[in-house]
Parts: C-alpha cells; structure tokens; sequence
C-alpha cells in the first residue's frame, strides 16, 4: 500500500472537545485509503501520565534513580572493563571471534552476568580498534554502560557517541530481538551503519540502514537485521504500515494465529517489534520533535474549500492590526476584534457556501492572519520549484511549492506539511497553487511510540537540562559522563544592543577581526532569513564564506566537516551538521581554535550549548560568545512589557549596552520559552491518554 508522509501543526480545530494545548508541535500525517485507525490506536497501550499524589511518587522515584545510575559508578565499571584489555590484547583474531560468539550465545539465552557485560565491553573495544583503528576511551565506556541499564548518557560534542553506540548497540543486538539506532537523518544513518559494519560483522550481528525511498522488502530485510540504524520519522512510518496491514487483527498473537490457520496475516508487516533503541541527539527527538503526532489520514478533494482559502487570505490582506485584530506573539495566537469580526461578515456577505457560517468564516480569516503573522518566507518556509510537498510522488517541476524549513536545523523538510488548512492558507498567501487537505482519522504522538519500547536509551550534548522531562515522560534517568579531556573553551559574556541593525554590524566587525589572524569562524543562525543577511554583508566586504541552510545532508555534513579549516568564514543555523565533528586542521590550535558566535539565543539553553560545543572539542582551544539585541524574537515573544521598558531607557544606541539586569531578562525570557514548550509537551501526551481512553469505551469496529 502507497503512503504519504507529511508534516502539520499538531493543534486541534476549535470545534474538537478533546484536551487542547495552545501550540502543540508538528504533526505527520500518513495518507491511507481507509478508516482502520481505531484498530491502529488500539494497538499502542501505554502508562498514562501519573498525577496527583502519584505524580509527586513518581518525582522521588527520579530523585531515587539519580542516586542509582551515578556517573562514578559507571566510571569505575568502566576501568574495570579497561583493566581487561591484557586478556584480549594478544588473542588471534580467530580466538577473539569465538570469544565474542561465545558470548552472543550467552546474552541470546538471557543467562548474562554482570561480570559478563564487562568481558563483552572489552571484547568490543579489542575489535572496534582492529577494525577501525579506533578504541573506546574510559568515558566512552561508561556511557555505553549507561545506556545499556536504560540511561540518558550526556557526552559532550565530538566526544565519539557514535563509536560510544557501538558498545551498548551489539549488546542489545546479542539479545537476539534487533537494535534500532536513531539518528537525525538518512545520511547518518546510512553513514554510521556503513562505518560499523565491519566491527558488527565480526561480532557475529548483521547491520543494515533504512532510507526514505526504501521499498516494503528493503525495509523487511533492515528490519531482520540486527542492528538497524534509521531516522525516527522512517520507524514510526513504518510501524504505522505495519499496524494498518494487520486489518481487523487486534494484535500481532492473532496476526500469528491467523497465519497458522490461514497461512496469511504477517506477511505484509516489515517490522519485528520495539526491543529496543538507542536514539543518539536524544534531546531533539525525545523531547523537542517528540510532539510531533503521526496522523493518518485519506484524500478529502474540496473545490469549494480551496475556493475559500483564496477569498480569505484576500480578506485578511485588507484587515489592519488593532483595529481588526490583535497578536499574541507569546503564544503566536491572533484573535479579531469586534470591529474586526463584523468586518469580515461584511466583506463576506453574499460568498456563500462555507462563509454562511460565522464561526466557519471567522476561523478562515484568522487562519489567514496566523499565516500572515507568523508564518514567514525564508524563515518557517521557502516557496521553490521542482521540490514535492505534503508527501506528493510527483510535481510539475515548473510549479512553485511552500516548503517546510526546520526551524531546529534550517534543512528544507520537502515531504511534510503543516495541517488544519494552515498550510493552504500559505499557498493562498503567496498566491501559488493550492493543495487540498486531507481528512484526518487518527493521531499517535513520537513520544508515546518512543514509550512503547522495552528497552530506550540515549545520548546526547545537552540533555542535563531536560533530565526532570526525560523521567517524567520515558522514565529515563540522564547520567552526566565526563569529557575525555578537560574543557578549555573560553566562554565570553553576551554582547548586548538595543537593535537588530548595530547587532549584525558589529557580528561582522568581529568575523572580520578574527579572519584576520586565520582563525576558523562557525556563525549560529536562528533561521535561513537571518543567515542569508549575514551572508549578504559578507559578501558586500569581499569575505569568502560557507552558507549551510536548508542543503542535502551530504553536503551538510562535508562543509561542517570542513569548518575548522584556516581562515574558513561558516554561516548555518544552530543546530545544523548535528552529527558531525569539526576536526581543527594544522596549525588552527596555536592561534585559538575554532570561534563561534551566536547571533542570536535560542528558546531552549540546550540548543545555545549544542551550538557553543562545537568548539574546542576533545581538549583542543576554542571561543564561543552570543551576540544578542532587544529585538531578538526571544525577547519579543516572552518577556514584550520588559523589553519595552529597556528599550525606551536604552534608545537606538549602536554601542553594547552594559545594564547588568539585561543577563537577568534573557534567562527569564529563555525560562518562560522552556517552561511553555514542556507544558505544550505534556498537553500532548494528555490529549493521547485522552483518546486512548475515549477509543476504549468506543471499542472497535
């Protein structure tokens, strides 16, 4: 069965009387020829949140597991396994091999000890340096010992998590039920699988990767691996097809028996259960893509609809702000004025069809003002051609398209869309031929899928931040493990203007300065728009740069690679070429090391730490400072009263301001951006325990 995947804001429509959060992440939407989907939610039995007296339990539980999983535990199992090289160290790769089976079998059969698990490390890491010339550092193997009891490891940028999986991901595999490695995208995958591949294979464990235009047998055969490194998008997908090709078959016991019975009823699936995961950047796919709800959905062609996104998006281009509505940058919410509404009825009158309906029609122009308001060109999208959205198989190359841009990594996401008429609502905007939506039948969050493994583990560079969310949510405790070598970055305070302009001018007054001496310069965007201006006054003063946006993954990842070469000028968003390691070329050490500069802070401090990590990794020399102005979104959205008041005693100046209260607002604005996104976190999953609860009295069909 052909699917589509794609990608919408997760909100509910103001007529749904389900628990509702104000701005709940994306969603992706799954098309599927028919309404199976109270089987497919029947499927998926998780714990609810606990609240209440439960939920304070629950809290000590946390406190209790921080007292259990101990970062000096893990060290000191950690020398141990190092203490145990001399017995592999001299072994003939032969001997080594039948060690290593040896093993396997025992893990397979759950018979594994304690003193076990340590003998496996050992033998890994004997093998990982014969084949890759590469062998785990002390703190890679406390990681991976974390990660095998269930943990979050925190390990800093360029510290090897990759290498580090490979420990913890053959001992899920020796279990015999499959390993599923998640990383941000196919490139990794497929990147990581092919690296390891050859230490997996002489452990006895097959490897493979999954990428997006994999066929239903490619993806069985991945699956049968294992080790299976993919993205979280690509499993998820995959576990939905799976649930829709059992039909009418409640679980996979009476997916079996009919197969006895009948010799059909799995053969469709690709997938062979959740045992277990490791989900390297954990942070960005447990917590903040982890509100994305899988929807599935069926085509819902509407004429008469797509008519009525054209006549509001025209309404709305006439209306004024204040008079006929007002916006809550906060919470990104517009709402029409009295004046406003009768406005719009007047405008309307006589349109017929959906606009005989005053609800109908007010929720239409506001939409149209929420694409207008919030939703701008270059920054939450791209209008390009020859590029396929909202899950199309084909295009006219010649017809311009609204394409997703991750606002976490600035990458083009051409295979999603946002839903409730929203993303019509931008095609009507920029007045470009509009797809219809589609009808939705159901939702699962990543977050409750993510649940629904035996086993989860991860790793990340930030995850101290979200530990109290990663134990609420997956009940994954967040081991802090040292560097490997000590940290030498010098970390310099914010520089403060009172506007975008003197901000940006003194950004490059400072690239400038820098490139002078030879140094390597990584700029953090928030967005392609701001990325692209920064690139423009470069360019005006002859400065040759790199400009990472919104590019394939391969390429991504090789100009990232290569941003710590002399002299190299690298503009990207915060958080793109997550994965890959900026190496420091000859002679960069003894004039510094790589700096980076943040032109902005960010909503979330893990995203401002993954940005500043990059430097001075593995013991080697490094800067990082954030350049930051009143006009900054941050500020505009979380704390407008206070940067108001600032902004009337700090004027226009062009000079850093120096008013030591400024630190103060920028903390609190970061606070409140952190405090809501947990709550709209936590909405999500209150809204499926909500729906899990309403499907099972309605029972299914």
């Amino acid at each position: 069965m052909a699917t589509n995947v794609s990608i919408f804001p997760g909100s509910e429509s103001s007529e749904s009387t389900m628990p509702q959060s104000r701005a709940s992440g994306p969603a992706v939407e799954i098309g599927i020829p028919s309404a199976t989907w109270r089987m497919l939610a029947s499927q998926v039995r998780t714990e609810p949140l606990p609240s209440n007296l439960d939920a304070a339990f629950d809290t000590a539980r946390g406190y209790i597991a921080r007292l259990k999983y101990r970062t000096g535990s893990y060290l000191a199992r950690a020398k141990r396994v190092l203490a145990l090289d001399p017995l592999y160290l001299k072994l003939a790769d032969s001997d080594l091999r039948q060690k290593a089976f040896d093993l396997r079998a025992l893990f397979r059969t759950g018979k594994d000890k304690p003193r076990d698990l340590l003998h496996a490390m050992a033998i890994i890491r004997e093998v990982a340096y014969r084949k890759r010339e590469e062998k785990h550092y002390l703190v890679q193997v406390a990681g991976a010992l974390a990660m095998t009891d269930g943990c979050i490891a925190e390990m800093a940028t360029g510290e090897g998590k990759t290498l580090t999986a490979v420990l913890a991901a053959t001992i899920f595999g020796w279990r015999g039920k499959g390993c599923h490695v998640l990383t941000v995208n196919d490139y990794l995958a497929k990147r990581d699988a092919e690296l390891m591949a050859p230490v997996y294979e002489f452990l006895g464990l097959s490897v493979s990767s999954i990428s997006g235009d994999f066929k239903p047998d490619q993806r069985r055969a991945a699956y049968r691996a294992d080790i299976t490194y993919c993205t979280n998008k690509e499993v998820c997908a995959d576990f939905l097809r799976d649930r829709l090709a059992l039909g009418r078959t409640k679980d996979l016991s009476g997916a079996l028996l009919g197969k006895m019975l009948y010799g059909a009823g799995t053969d469709k699936l690709v997938m062979r259960g959740l045992a277990a995961a490791i989900v390297d950047e954990a942070d960005s796919i447990l917590v903040d893509e982890a509100v994305t709800p899988l929807i599935i959905s069926g085509e819902a062609p509407n004429e008469e609809q797509v008519e009525a996104f054209k006549q509001a998006a025209d309404v709305s281009s006439r209306m004024v702000q204040q008079k006929h509505y007002t916006v809550n940058h906060r919470y990104r919410e517009v709402e029409l004025t009295d004046e406003g509404f009768h406005y719009v009825m007047d405008l309307t009158e006589g349109l017929g069809g959906v606009w005989n309906g005053a609800r109908r029609a007010e929720e239409l122009v506001t939409q149209a003002l929420t694409a207008r308001e919030f939703y701008l060109k270059g920054k939450q999208y791209v209008v390009a051609k020859g590029v396929p959205s909202g899950g199309a198989e084909a295009c006219d190359p010649d017809e311009p398209k609204v394409v997703i841009v991750d606002e976490f990594t600035g990458r083009l996401m051409p295979d999603r869309t946002w839903r409730e008429g929203l993303h019509q609502a931008i095609e009507a905007k920029e007045q470009i031929h509009i797809n219809p939506p589609k009808d939705t039948y159901a939702r699962l969050s990543f977050q409750r899928f993510f649940r629904s493994y035996r086993t989860l583990a991860g790793m990340t560079g930030t995850g101290l931040e979200a530990r109290r969310e990663f134990w609420q949510i997956y009940h994954l405790p967040v081991v802090l493990i040292p560097t490997n070598k000590p940290n030498i970055r010098r970390n310099h305070k914010d520089v403060v203007f009172a506007t975008e302009d003197a901000k940006y001018k003194a950004i490059v007054r400072e690239i400038q300065r820098l490139h002078m001496t030879g140094q390597p310069i990584l700029i953090g965007t928030r967005s392609v728009k701001h990325s692209e201006r920064l690139s423009e006054m470069l360019q005006a003063l002859g400065l040759d740069h790199q400009v990472l946006n919104a590019v394939r993954h391969a390429e991504e990842a090789q100009i990232v690679a290569g941003a710590g070469a002399m002299h190299r000028i690298t503009v990207a968003t915060n958080m793109a070429g997550r994965g890959t390691d900026i190496k420091l070329a000859r002679g960069v050490r003894e004039i510094g090391g790589l700096a980076v500069l943040a032109a902005e802070r960010n909503e979330t401090k893990r995203v401002d730490r993954q940005l500043f990590g990059r430097a001075a990794r593995q013991g080697d020399p490094g800067r990082a400072q954030a350049y930051v102005c009143l006009e900054d979104e941050l500020l505009q959205r979380n704390t407008p009263r206070l940067v108001r008041l600032f902004r009337a005693l700090c004027g226009k100046s062009d000079k850093p301001l120096h008013n030591p209260f400024l630190t103060l607002l920028f903390h609190r604005a970061q606070s409140k951006a952190q405090r809501m996104a947990r709550s709209q976190r936590k909405m999500v999953l209150t809204t499926d325990d909500w729906l899990d609860e309403s499907l099972g009295f309605a029972g299914t069909e």
